[in-house]
């Protein structure tokens, strides 16, 4: 039984990552899981993924390159303020100038630095170093 979705995909990029994989096949596809993927690659974290239409719940295959230390899930998803995201910052990443937490907010999912360029704030997602 799944609990999360977003759960599972990040748990299988890691373990995928630790064991040296070049490439992973994540099921099922949801769009969180599309948006979550699109912010991991635009910092340079995954190279290209391909979404695989299986008339289902879809499939996705996620090429790596060995830059994932760890990415995960927070859950509940935990509201975030714009003053808060520095606590949550020094919680759960390693040092300031390393990684990004993922933030689901009214102006889409997008990293912590994007959204307090933006001035908005959401719910915490997760985060990936």
């Amino acid at each position: 039984m799944r609990v999360s979705v977003l759960a599972d995909c990040l748990n299988n990029i890691v373990n995928a990552e630790r064991k040296g994989k070049r490439q992973v096949l994540i099921r099922p596809s949801s769009k969180v899981i599309v948006r979550f993927l699109t912010v991991m690659q635009k910092h340079g974290y995954i190279n290209e993924f391909e979404e695989i239409d299986d008339h289902r719940s879809g499939k996705i295959v996620i090429q790596l390159n060995g830059r994932i230390n760890k990415c995960g899930v927070i859950s509940p998803r935990f509201n975030v303020q714009l003053n808060q995201i520095e606590n949550w910052v020094n919680h759960l990443l390693p040092s300031r100038s390393f990684g990004y937490i993922i933030l689901t907010t009214s102006s889409g999912i997008m990293d912590h630095e994007e959204a307090r360029r933006k001035h908005v704030a959401g719910k915490i997602l997760g985060f990936v170093y």
